[in-house]
């Protein structure tokens, strides 16, 4: 059972959804490609909730992706919103 669930909008948006609440990750249409920060990154600007889910979101994530032909890059300067 995922923890998480995915859903892309209009405005190169990734909208997370977990148990604690919902986050959104930049989601660049042009080129299908979705930032997540690195772990370090993520106990910085991730929701409280979601900190100590860092592992499971990666994993989760990198299975949407792959599963929707997106490419999924780690990138400290990565924005959560």
């Amino acid at each position: 059972m995922t923890k998480f669930q995915f859903e892309a909008k209009w405005k190169e948006e990734l909208v997370v959804t977990g148990p604690g609440g919902c986050f959104c990750l930049v989601f660049s249409m042009g080129c299908p490609t979705v930032y997540l920060p690195d772990e370090h990154q993520w106990t910085i600007k991730g929701p409280a909730w979601a900190k100590d889910l860092y592992s499971v979101l990666k994993r989760e994530l990198q299975t949407w992706c792959n599963a929707h032909d997106v490419e999924l890059v780690i990138d400290e300067k990565s924005v959560v919103f």
